[in-house]
């Protein structure tokens, strides 16, 4: 059996589980979207006609840009500190980076309420210290969700961050030393370019990420700041219309492949360069 063989009959029943798992349910919403109620394509018309739908789709591609950059700009104050620094202060990072996936994504979105409600523990503080004079309004709006979500997607930016800091060539950081470059020179003209591949990766899983979020939107948005994911539940459960809802299911998936694609392709010429 040639290498070829035998790899195919390694993956080949993770191949089928994932068909099984993903492209079956997803044929089944594209049949939807083209069949209910009725044959054609008037949900897709009606979907990208719609200025609900439209300012949703707006607003989820804002909410999910200002979280990606947030995300990845903290996950690599956060790498930096894990890769490069000392005995502690891994073991710290470690720890802030592995106990966030021991609690649920509902847990921390409760507990971010519990913190940034009119009567939540900052609010009471500030309120205390005589800062405020009346509470300030930091869930049931975009900022709301847009802290919970930054929280939750951090540890998932860390990872390729990791990855891509670890293949520095320190004899490249130690020349640019020896010649006389000062540390905030190396750090930005040459450590930051050769860890782009993993900025982008790690931009690329916190945005497909965040724009399938749908339990943290629900509970910090309050139903003021609906993203996608939550529409589409509107949509099927609620309305209910499962050929609106299966055809913006649709367009959000075709949206990511293409997102993906391409940022695929950034990241391969990038590692080409």
């Amino acid at each position: 059996m040639n290498p070829a063989s035998r790899l195919l009959l390694l993956i080949g029943p993770l191949l089928l589980f994932l068909a099984a798992a993903y492209l079956v349910p997803f044929l089944g919403v594209m049949r939807w979207s083209v069949t209910l109620p009725e044959p054609g394509f008037g949900q897709y018309r009606a979907a990208l006609g719609d200025p609900l739908v439209l300012s949703v789709f707006a607003r989820t591609l804002r909410i999910c840009a200002i979280v990606t950059v947030l995300s990845v700009t903290m996950a690599y104050v956060i790498t930096l500190l894990w890769v490069r620094g000392g005995p502690a202060q891994r073991t710290v990072v470690e720890l802030c980076i592995l106990i966030p996936f021991w609690i649920s994504v509902l847990t921390r979105a409760f507990g971010w309420l519990a913190l940034l409600s009119n009567k939540g523990l900052i609010n009471g503080w500030l309120e205390a210290l005589g800062i405020l004079s009346e509470p300030l309004t930091l869930v049931r709006n975009e900022f709301g969700v847009i802290v919970g979500m930054t929280h939750y997607l951090i540890p998932f930016a860390v990872f390729p961050l990791a990855s891509s800091m670890r293949t520095v060539d320190e004899r490249v950081l130690m020349a640019a030393r020896g010649m006389g470059a000062s540390r905030m020179r190396i750090f930005w003209q040459i450590f930051v370019p050769m860890t782009k591949p993993g900025i982008l990766g790690a931009a690329l899983v916190v945005f497909v990420f965040a724009l399938g979020f749908f339990v943290t939107p629900a509970i910090l948005g309050g139903g003021r700041s609906v993203m996608v994911a939550e529409l589409i539940y509107l949509r099927i459960f609620q309305s209910p219309n499962w050929g609106l809802g299966a055809a913006i299911s649709v367009i959000l998936m075709v949206g990511v492949g293409l997102l993906l694609a391409l940022l695929m392709r950034q990241v391969r010429q990038g590692g080409a360069r």
